[in-house]
């Protein structure tokens, strides 16, 4: 018979020791940490009180820089007590909420993008209907179905991980992963399996079906447009593919790291991408999007220089 427990605890077995570099790794993922925040908060901020921005677009970017706080605020706490830890263990309870922030903002994040190609094509494909198809009412309701969906269908997985008998209480990453607590199980996993496969079609898969559908009849629209008709789709959605190709290696290694075993890769390369979708991307789509979007520049620049300049005409998502 196998020897099953309830597990009140786990190790998390892929810190290596540092010895006095903690401190130091512990300074660059605070500093990593601090520059997030402050990153997407100035965006955040910069889009709520500026009206000349209250266009959908700019209001799935609000969205999108909102996950990518909360995705962070799901990883860096822990993770900061972790490294200047001794014994890396953590209490099962804050173990799965650390589950279902990590694997909601990770929904959230793609459900944004899947959101806002949609954006996209409409303002590409169907500039007259724009207006008419992209309501207010429909903006609220994209982004409330955005974070709603995500945050009902993971207390469903945590919900089935959280009772299973384990017979280990070892999870060899950094952080909590709900299919290496599936694996420690000794019971009957077929259930959490069936579910693990219908959550990654549903919320990875079908979304990034929709966006190459999409991105697919916005460049026919290009190719077949004039000139100015390509150099504005390509200035608006730039930004936007960047995050996504960024996302989508983030999301793969995530997938393949916790399906299959990966012992061959050096355990610092493994550390650095497991950590990826939940370290780059927060910063990148701040810096990406502040520094790509001309409006949303022109508006950081008049909230902390006092400049007094025109909204620039990078509302191409309601002009086109």
């Amino acid at each position: 018979m196998v020897n099953s427990t309830q597990v009140f605890y786990f190790t998390l077995s892929a810190y290596i020791d540092s010895g006095p570099f903690r401190y130091l790794y512990f300074m660059i993922i605070i500093s990593l940490y601090v520059l997030i925040v402050g990153s997407n908060l100035v965006l955040i901020v910069v889009i709520c009180v500026n009206r000349s921005l209250h266009e959908p677009m700019y209001l799935f970017l609000c969205s999108l820089f909102v996950n990518e706080l909360y995705g962070s605020t799901g990883l860096f706490p822990l993770l900061l007590v972790q490294i200047l830890s001794d014994v890396h263990i953590i209490s099962a309870p804050l173990c799965f909420l650390q589950i279902y922030c990590v694997y909601t903002y990770g929904i959230i994040e793609l459900f944004n993008l899947a959101v806002m190609s949609y954006d996209r094509y409409v303002a590409i494909c169907f500039p007259l209907q724009y207006s008419a198809l992209m309501t207010s009412k429909k903006v609220v309701l994209l982004i409330a179905l955005t974070w709603l969906f995500p945050f009902v269908a993971i207390v469903v997985v945590v919900s089935l991980s959280a009772p299973l008998q384990r017979c280990g209480n070892t999870i060899d990453r950094v952080y909590c992963g709900n299919y290496a607590i599936v694996k420690l199980s000794c019971s009957n996993t077929s259930l959490n399996n069936v579910l693990g496969l219908l959550y990654t079609v549903v919320s990875i898969i079908i979304p990034l079906v929709l966006i190459l559908y999409m991105y697919a009849k916005i460049l026919e629209v290009c190719f077949s447009g004039s000139k100015q008709t390509r150099q504005k789709a390509v200035s608006t959605c730039t930004p936007h593919l960047a995050s996504i190709l960024n996302f989508s290696f983030g999301c793969c290694f995530q997938i393949l790291q916790s399906r299959f075993e990966l012992s061959r890769l050096p355990a610092v390369v493994a550390i650095i991408l497991s950590l990826y979708f939940l370290t780059c991307q927060p910063l990148f789509n701040p810096i990406l999007y502040g520094l790509k979007m001309s409006s949303i520049r022109e508006a950081c620049k008049r909230l902390f220089c006092g400049e007094n300049r025109n909204p620039s005409a990078d509302l191409f998502s309601s002009a086109f």
